[in-house]
């Protein structure tokens, strides 16, 4: 049976329709803004993934050139990989909905998003969003749904609902707030140089319009949601977690104080004396799961309690910063930027007009002539591993680099040249996205590019207990680890140029 949902949403009509589309799919929807729509499933295998200690939650953006009207340009015409556009849409929908589902779930879990119409004015990243939020909360799979997704932009002061293409070119702000009717969970923004009050109030008019779309999605899960599958998240016997707390709590700073390089093989140590010490009472899983918890508590525990963060730092402390400009010979700019273990190097390259990168998509854009490549190679981490080119994570951390670039960046009539930037991550320990920012600014100025004013970036954190909180300046991988937020920032001496933040909890 078809239902069709409607809302009125900064003006056109936002409609998810159910039961006319892929009827074997667990959750399935079709959701259209202005002539924009997507068909969105969901679906959850029945067994565990065995082996795995993570959630196995895929979500794919399947950009079909029909719905633009176009054919796919290349020898067979048909769709290759996905687009850097649709992968950031896989990132911006991933991000707010990993969090919701059941701790400790290892069921894989596959959110397939297809475009059926582009309209080359409403861009479908964040229909995304709340398309998968539907498909999921109507369908049987564990989910603690619903969320919408919001765009707010800001045209001579108006603040505008989900804004066109041709809108957002215009716009001082273009922002991406995730919600659930309870909280924010994930803000993606990029401006030229705004106030910190003018980011708070476009984030407060995405969330009051989210609760609006969530609305529209309770009234669906009331009308046709299935009853859930029972879901029951596995604990760890109480008496694992004591006996692995007594015998590692006097290995503890020993470990967490250590430099990163270190770090790993200490932590084997630690696993394997403990494992050796309890495996004949225990099981070998518990007891590794056991030891990841006490690692876990005892570092919040520490933050929370006594400020004390796991390289010494105070929670506000930043770690120490070195930078260097032109160290590479025939590069057109080059940048080094070192904060604490995590370095990057950042490369610039000037072409002609003519080197712009063309982009054969559904939406409107045809060319970029400003690019911001990242690169995160194994070794940056003292890890060997397959290098198969750049992964999501690359992908979105590249374009969150650009963002923050974009406003400083001179304009074609005052520079007419295609400019690109590398950055090659060749050490990690947090915030790397953040160092291929400062460095593109080194590399930038060193190549003479007529930049408007430099841009920095740093990453925050959060560590909530039940009663109170703590924020940390300059996370480290540990902390973003075992942290409840990751908030990285960029801006100028006089605003904020690009902002992205994830709530875990």
């Amino acid at each position: 049976m078809v239902e069709q949902f409607e809302r009125e949403i900064g003006g056109k009509t936002l409609q998810i329709e159910t039961g006319k589309l892929a009827g074997l799919a667990d959750g399935a929807v079709t959701i259209r803004y202005g002539d924009t729509m997507l068909l969105v499933t969901a679906v959850m295998n029945n067994k565990p993934r065995e082996g795995t200690d993570f959630f196995p939650l895929t979500i794919d953006f399947e950009e079909r050139m029909y719905a633009a009207g176009k054919i796919p340009g290349g020898f067979f015409r048909r769709e290759g990989r996905p687009s850097s556009e649709g992968t950031l849409t896989m990132r911006l929908t991933d991000r707010p909905l990993r969090p919701l589902f059941p701790k400790g779930m290892r069921n894989d879990v596959q959110v397939v998003i297809t475009t059926l119409s582009a309209d080359q004015e409403n861009d479908p990243d964040f229909m995304a969003i709340i398309g998968a939020s539907a498909a999921l909360s109507i369908s049987d799979i564990p989910f603690g749904g619903p969320i919408a997704g919001t765009r707010i932009g800001q045209i001579d002061g108006e603040y505008i609902i989900n804004p066109t293409y041709e809108q957002r070119d215009e716009s001082t702000l273009d922002v991406v707030v995730a919600g659930t009717k309870d909280a924010i969970v994930m803000v993606e923004a990029g401006a030229n140089e705004v106030s910190e009050e003018t980011l708070l109030e476009a984030m407060k008019l995405a969330q009051e319009t989210n609760v609006e779309i969530i609305a529209l999605q309770e009234e669906m899960v009331a009308k046709i949601g299935k009853e859930k599958r029972p879901y029951e998240a596995p604990e760890l016997p109480e008496d694992v977690l004591t006996a692995v707390n007594e015998f590692a709590a006097t290995r503890d700073w020993d470990i967490f104080a250590a430099a990163k390089d270190e770090r790993a093989g200490l932590m084997d140590a630690l696993r394997n004396e403990t494992i050796e010490a309890l495996g004949e009472k225990f099981e070998e899983d518990d007891i590794k799961a056991a030891v990841e918890a006490h690692t876990k508590s005892v570092i919040r525990n520490s933050i929370l309690d006594d400020g004390k963060r796991p390289d010494g730092r105070k929670p506000d402390e930043i770690r120490e910063i070195s930078i260097e400009a032109g160290l590479i010979p025939r590069t057109h700019g080059s940048g080094l930027f070192t904060r604490g273990e995590t370095q990057a190097l950042t490369l610039l390259t000037l072409g002609s007009m003519g080197e712009q990168q063309r982009i054969d998509g559904i939406e409107p854009e045809d060319s970029k002539r400003y690019l911001h490549h990242y690169n995160f190679p194994p070794y940056s981490v003292g890890e060997a591993r397959f290098m198969r080119g750049p992964s999501r994570r690359d992908i979105g951390h590249g374009a969150l680099a650009e963002r923050a670039l974009m406003p400083v960046i001179p304009n074609e009539e005052d520079f007419p040249y295609t400019i690109r930037l590398v950055s090659e991550v060749l050490s990690s320990n947090g915030s790397s996205s953040m160092a291929s920012t400062c460095g593109s600014t080194l590399a930038l100025m060193d190549g003479g590019v007529p930049i408007k004013t430099p841009v920095a970036g740093v990453a925050m954190g959060l560590i909530k207990g039940d009663n109170g909180f703590q924020v940390l300046t300059d996370i480290a991988g540990m902390e973003d680890h075992y942290g409840d937020m990751d908030f990285k920032v960029a801006g100028t001496a006089e605003g904020i140029t690009a902002l992205q933040m994830d709530i875990k909890i």
